[in-house]
């Protein structure tokens, strides 16, 4: 499990690459744009080839190395020859980006490819520690609100929805004034979760902003862990997501981040054991009726056929 922000050693340097770029300075980004765009070439290429391929000098790559946690270039290179080695060619072709000719079965197939290597890669990064802190938080808070726009306000009625149904007080906000408004009532005790893929959606850093200015908890849950959003977070979770072709559908972030969420609901319902199986028991029994199999009409069909 990862054990800082830059990465640990369970996560690939291809995933602690990706969760990082954002905050590397402009020409260790263009080198980590060489290294991302063929990692398995890096194992014959010299230092000097990628710092001149890159358009900077081989102190940068140097830099680079150190930045995304390996100690310099002849450790990098190591680190994806054994990346690429595990990487079979048909999870080379799965992972490539989905064309104009590809067939609808092998749409299929790099979707639930994707899918599939979002929650295992997001899972094999995931700091179980941060993740504990976080849980205690929310289980122990007065009452928890959650902001994502887009893709991700549906995270978070997700994370809501979940919540709520365990008897916790919990509110998902897409909109920015109703998140801002609310935010502005929290106080100590509280805590506030901003999802965004991002880490750098305006409205939802403005209200996870607001929310630690009056003195609540704060998370983010993100797939780059020196984005904006970070820097208002007391507690920061990493999706390990690469959007492809369709990044404006926001498929396999989405994937992602459901699996924090589901993550971080399971350890509040485990604080709450018994207050968790109780509501659970009495949210089933509620909406019971509402199954078609459960109506006496439909119970009466199925005995007279």
């Amino acid at each position: 499990m990862a054990t800082d922000a830059s990465g640990s050693d369970a996560a690939g340097p291809l995933v602690r690459i990706r969760s990082l770029l954002p905050g590397l300075a402009r020409a260790e980004q263009r080198v980590a744009g060489i290294v991302l765009a063929d990692p398995a070439s890096i194992a014959r290429r010299s230092i000097t080839d990628v710092a001149e391929a890159a358009g900077t000098s081989e102190t940068t790559v140097t830099r680079f190395c150190k930045a995304i946690g390996v100690g310099g270039y002849p450790d990098l290179r190591i680190a994806l020859a054994a990346d690429t080695a595990r990487t079979s060619v048909r999870d080379r072709e799965l992972g490539s980006d989905i064309g104009p000719q590809d067939s609808t079965a092998q749409v299929i197939e790099k979707v639930g490819y994707a899918d599939a290597k979002a929650v295992e890669e997001t899972a094999g990064q995931l700091d179980a520690e941060v993740l504990e802190r976080l849980v205690g938080a929310v289980a122990e808070a007065r009452r928890i609100d959650v902001y994502g726009v887009g893709a991700s306000a549906f995270v978070a009625l997700d994370l809501q929805q979940k919540l709520h149904r365990i008897g916790l007080t919990c509110f998902a906000w897409a909109d920015t004034h109703n998140a801002l408004t609310s935010a502005a009532v929290l106080r100590p005790g509280d805590v506030a979760i901003g999802i965004s893929h991002t880490g750098a959606t305006g409205e939802t850093v403005e209200a996870l902003r607001e929310a630690r200015k009056r003195g609540a908890g704060t998370a983010a849950i993100t797939n780059f862990a020196r984005s904006p959003i970070t820097e208002i977070a007391d507690h920061v979770l990493t999706t390990a997501v690469r959007e492809t072709t369709y990044r404006s559908g926001a498929m396999a972030s989405r994937i992602g981040q459901l699996t924090v969420v589901d993550c971080l609901f399971i350890g509040v319902a485990q604080h709450h054991l018994e207050q968790t199986k109780a509501a659970l028991e009495a949210t089933y029994e509620a909406v019971g009726t509402h199954r078609l199999d459960a109506r006496p009409d439909r119970r009466r069909h199925q005995k007279e056929s």
